[in-house]
Order: C-alpha cells, then structure tokens, then sequence
C-alpha cells in the first residue's frame, strides 16, 4: 500500500552562497515556508571541503531570513533565489554558510492573469478565499507571450510580490477551502496511455503526466502488425510483424520513469536492427502513478522522508539539464544552454530505497559530471510505502 497525500514537510538545503535554492510543489498545490535559515546550526552540514575554523561557529543565523524567503516565495508553485535576497547582510563572516529552507505543499488554485486582463477568484457557496500569495511581473519567457515582440519577453527578473490582491478579499481561512481543494489533487484511477512514433529519426516520443509520474509499462521498437506507420511504405517494409528489440522496456524505463515529462526519438532507444528492410516505429505503454516529485539544484541536497512505518521507494533520478528554466535564477546563458545533458542515476535508488528518510547532495562528486560547464539539477521520483 502507497501513501501519497498529506502535508509533509520539505527541507532544502544549499551549501554554496548565491548559488540557486529552488523549492517547488506539484499537483495544485502552492509553496508555504515554515522556516528559512541562513548561516550554520551544525558542524555537518555542508562541510565538504570546508576548513575547522569554517565550520566551528554553529549559531549563526540571519535575522529575518524566514520573513524574506516567505515574501518571495509563499503562494508560488515554484520559487527559485539565492543568498542575494538578504542584501549583502552576512552573519558571522568567516563561516561557511548555508541557507536551509523548510516548507509544505498546501492545496490551492494557482492562477495566471495576462496584463490587461481581469483575474476572477471564487469558491463554492459556504466558502472563502484566502490568499497565499500573489506576483506582478515576468519570471520566463513562455507565459502570456502570444503575438508579443521579443523585447516584451526578454526581462525574466522582473517580478513583485503583492499584497494588493489579499488585501481585496479580507477574509479568515475557511477550513472546508482547504479540504474541499485537497480532492484535487490526484485522479483516483490510473489509465493507461500508449505512445506510438514511427521511426524516421525526426520524429519524437512524447511520454507525459498532468498528474503524478510515469511508470513504463512495457515498449516495443519493431513492427507487429502491417497498419502502424504504414503509409507512403511498401509491402515489402511491412512484411515481417514479428519483428522486436530485446530490452527495449527497460530503456525507456530507464530514460522515463519518474519524470513528468519524457521526450526522445526512437533512434535514442536503438541498439541494433531487429529486422533489416522492415519499417520500424516505437509503441510505449505507461501509466501515470502518484508520487511525490522533486528537484533540487547543484550544490543542494535532496532530502527524501516518509512518516513514520514507510519507507521510500524510488521511481527514478536524473542529474543533468533538460530545460533552460530550471536552477536558472540569475545565472549566465552559457551554464543553461546544454538541454541534452540528462543521466540517469540509480544513486538514489541505492542509498534511499527501504529508508525512513535519507539525504543526498546534488554534486558531481556523487553523480559524476555528465556535462561539464552546465550548471545541473537531480530531478527524484518517489513514493512512500507501509513496511
């Protein structure tokens, strides 16, 4: 038995300053902070490298930190800084020092309004709005960007926290808000989808989850019947219907499982020619399973917990780039423009699997480097299991 749902706690923590410190919540479900710490509370944490007059100091903290990472990132779905947040303002220069974020998911509606546009709030009759937080501004350059020039999308540091929209619903929290919300958070039957792209080297498999991860279910490059990527092909390509590569399943599983998102072409999954002449394509079937999915950015560590009398079992991990937007915040286009850097890495698997709770830094000292210059991110899937 799987357990999913709840209010469990997340911990963030990033070892070097002014690197980023991403937190994020899946599903419809918003970040609330419960604690931010910038300095050092213990002689562990990151210490790698790290000399004993560096780590010697243990009560140090930022005055106000908390308030700072909750202005920025309460209400988000995904919040990405860094110790530049605060200022300049340093607590006990000479330690070597972390910012250590503690934050829930908490269900909620997350709405996106275009400038000139009007945003409508509402609830069923019986309920109120609450406000968990609310931004004005840019932060990519995918969002409310139909028909608009360039220039207008460029600046993707130009956002404001606002209390403008809370203060225009002043209401208390309504407790049946917070459960009538909560039920939408995962589908209650998984349904089982099918991919299938012809081989044809530009072509690309798109495997993908509203809700939840994929689990591959199986996956065939070959061919089994004549109707499939059959057009503009001769007989004679769609002669042979026993055609198949051994492992393919365990490719794509490799290459998919655990993420939200998976693209490639079937020539990424090839390793030999099942059947010279015959015309080829991919077929995947996959499920979308609930499970809790995280990143975190290089030079932070993953912290992975179940509640008590679970376990973790992981889905899967990748450490690399996929995207120009992830771990982004404030760094040169050089560091995030490699997108075809993803690893797959069964690290977490080994030093997680059947544990209460684990921690694991996201570095190139644990996962190797499989882009060097690229600024990367370990992306985890898993769930939490009864003993």
């Amino acid at each position: 038995m799987k357990a999913f749902l709840g209010f469990s706690k997340e911990t963030v923590t990033t070892c070097e300053e002014n690197t980023v410190h991403r937190l994020s919540c899946d599903l419809d479900s918003v970040i609330k902070v419960e604690t931010a710490l910038y300095g050092r509370e213990d002689n562990v944490t990151c210490s790698e490298g790290k000399s004993p007059t560096e780590v010697s100091i243990t009560d140090c903290s930022l005055v106000g930190a908390a308030d700072v990472v909750k202005k920025r990132c309460n209400g988000r779905k995904v919040c990405e800084l860094s110790t530049e947040v605060f200022g300049g303002s340093v607590p006990c220069r000479g330690t070597a020092k972390y910012l250590k974020t503690t934050y829930t998911c908490l269900p909620a509606f997350h709405r996106v309004t275009c400038e000139h546009s009007l945003s409508y709030l509402h609830c069923d009759e019986g309920q109120v709005i609450v406000i968990y937080g609310a931004d004005y501004g840019r932060r990519d350059q995918i969002t409310c960007v139909y028909e608009r020039p360039a220039s207008e999308i460029q600046n993707t540091a130009c956002y404001s926290p606002t209390s403008k929209v809370a203060e225009r619903e002043k209401q208390l929290l309504s407790s049946a808000l917070l459960l009538a919300t909560a039920g939408l958070l995962m589908p209650s039957v998984a349904v089982t989808e099918r991919a299938i792209t012809c081989d044809d080297n530009i072509s690309i498999q798109r495997l993908s989850c509203e809700y939840g991860v994929i689990s591959v279910q199986s996956a065939l490059y070959g061919r089994t019947d004549r109707q499939i990527c059959s057009e503009g092909r001769s007989p004679q390509q769609l002669a042979n219907t026993k055609c198949s590569q051994e492992g393919t399943a365990d490719l794509v599983k490799s290459r998919c499982d655990g993420k939200t998102i998976c693209e490639f072409n079937p020539g990424d999954i090839r390793i030999i020619d099942p059947c010279n002449g015959i015309d080829k394509y991919l077929e995947t079937n996959y499920t979308c399973v609930p499970a809790i999915h995280f990143v975190t950015c290089e030079h932070s560590y993953a912290t992975l917990h179940c509640e008590h009398g679970q376990v973790i079992f992981v889905y899967g991990a990748d450490y690399g780039r996929r995207d120009h937007t992830t771990c982004s915040y404030r760094g040169p286009a050089s560091q995030t423009e490699n997108v075809y850097c993803s690893n797959p890495t069964r690290k977490v698997v080994e030093i997680c699997n059947g544990k209460n709770s684990c921690t694991i830094r996201a570095s190139n000292s644990v996962f190797g480097d499989p882009c060097a210059g690229t600024f990367k991110y370990l992306e985890v899937a898993y769930t939490c299991e009864y003993l």
